[in-house]
């Protein structure tokens, strides 16, 4: 029987702008940082959400270019990253209904419109920092 992930969708822009170490500067660094530290989440997983997950990062604005990486897509925005966000959440419930969706972000009105396609949501801190190594 094959076994869905958990579809973890990041708000790139909200997760990095959570942490003020001057990311303003170079948001596609950020994105690029926040990406490569979300890759041990992919086996790990997020507290209530055990791995695998399936990982996908939401880039827009200046952090366009930002390449996926092995347990990381990198979706990017051509508009708004929230609507982005929500068209991804939609097709996933419409593609599979039970499957379970995070969105990690805390934008309080993406919260509500990803909520309303049965999302759940968690806050930047289920990304940072790190998990804890595996030791199985």
């Amino acid at each position: 029987m094959l076994t869905e992930r958990t579809l973890v969708i990041v708000d790139a822009a909200n997760v990095f702008g959570s942490v003020p170490d001057g990311w303003w500067r170079d948001r596609r660094g950020a994105a690029e940082r926040l990406r490569d530290s979300l890759v041990p989440f992919a086996a790990a997983g997020l507290p209530g959400h055990p791995g695998p997950v399936e990982l996908v990062l939401v880039v827009e604005g200046a952090a366009r270019g930002v390449a996926s990486v092995p347990g990381v897509r990198v979706e990017t925005a051509p508009g708004s990253g929230d609507d982005l966000i929500v068209a991804l959440v939609a097709a996933e419930a419409a593609r599979s209904a039970g499957h379970g969706c995070v969105v990690v972000t805390a934008d309080r009105e993406l919260r509500q419109r990803v909520e309303a396609y049965g999302a759940q949501c968690a806050g930047p801190r289920a990304v940072w920092p790190l998990p804890p190594s595996r030791t199985d």
